[in-house]
């Protein structure tokens, strides 16, 4: 059924690309109010954005494409573009996302690609970026989702407030060591969903229209600590030590060795999956889109797990085991399936 923003996206298209001749069918859409179409004539596609003027602004994602194109990474191309209506007409980079192509046998040398182009971003001069920073505010704001959507929203759990003081100063924890790191272009969603394969081989990135300038390891943490897939921590940390090792060829000789990087990455972590999760949770509760609940699992898995490992973060630790908050998530899926 074609809806009213289709119909205009449809009108519109018929004016930028001077014909009828072509179809118009739904591409994607994500965990915002954008959408997108796959426009195909005869002998080429493109992607059209739909992004409602007065729920999104185009104006990032249009600066941050070409600025990720200027640094040689393959973000789409715009052809045309109406801010006023929120339509954007852009190169097309395929149907197959990395989701749909990793297993054991792909995994390295996809993930090299991908690491090869955050080696490429992070040499951009964080200074001449007018993008904004991931400063103690937001970082604050992304964590303050998992009790205010997950706990309280989704689980009813209702925290005491010695809980809600161990979990502020856990979050103090977690905001000191990402403002105490590197600080380079923050992609922000840098995941398999979020990077296609094309049939060049070629890595296509998308969905960067949030970018910041943030801490070092937030794009490794969603690369290698996926919501969507997950992998053993043996490969998670060879990787992280490829990457060090990249970057010290590169140049880059950070002052930090590689256990303290080990712990940035994952509180880094920590803090990604308490959004993660609060996240998805809201889809479900404010949005009514119920398509991330079964990722849930997998992301409070990760976050089980650092929790066990760092002393620091013993207040989620404890609050987790004391409300058997997995167990809960089970019995939602369960009730809700």
């Amino acid at each position: 059924m074609i809806d009213k923003r289709q119909q205009e996206l449809l009108k519109w298209l018929n004016e930028v690309l001077k014909t009828d001749s072509f179809t118009c069918e739904p591409a994607s859409s994500d965990a915002s109010f954008r959408r997108y179409f796959r426009v195909s004539l005869p002998g080429r596609s493109y992607i059209a954005m739909d992004a409602p003027p007065e729920k999104e602004d185009c104006t990032a994602f249009i600066a941050i494409a070409d600025l990720l194109r200027q640094q040689g990474v393959n973000a789409p191309k715009i052809f045309h573009q109406s801010l006023s209506k929120g339509f954007l007409l852009l190169s097309d980079l395929g149907k197959a996302c990395y989701l749909d192509q990793l297993t054991l046998e792909t995994v390295d040398n996809l993930y090299s690609q991908a690491v090869g182009v955050l080696h490429h971003v992070h040499e951009l001069s964080v200074s001449g970026l007018t993008i904004p920073t991931y400063d103690s505010v937001l970082l604050r704001r992304e964590m303050d989702l998992f009790n205010d959507w997950f706990l309280d929203g989704l689980l009813g759990i209702k925290l005491s407030t010695s809980e809600r003081n161990g979990l502020a100063v856990m979050m103090q924890v977690l905001v000191k060591s990402a403002l105490e790191q590197p600080q380079v272009f923050v992609h922000r969603d840098y995941h398999s969903r979020n990077l296609m394969l094309t049939d060049t081989g070629e890595l296509g990135v998308i969905d960067f229209q949030d970018a910041v300038v943030g801490p070092i390891t937030y794009d490794l943490v969603s690369l290698f600590r996926d919501c969507y897939i997950d992998w053993p921590d043996h490969k998670v940390y060879a990787w992280l030590d490829q990457f060090l090792q990249q970057r010290h060829t590169r140049g880059c000789l950070d002052n930090v060795d590689t256990a303290s990087f080990y712990q940035w990455f994952d509180l880094m972590g920590a803090q990604r999956h308490m959004k993660a999760i609060g996240i998805f949770s809201r889809l479900l509760l404010r949005d009514k889109k119920s398509g991330y609940l079964q990722d849930i699992p997998r992301t409070l898995g990760y976050l089980v797990n650092v929790c066990s490992q760092y002393k620091a973060l013993s207040p989620m630790a404890k609050l987790l085991d004391k409300h058997q908050v997995s167990v809960a998530v089970e019995r939602y899926l369960m009730a809700n399936a």
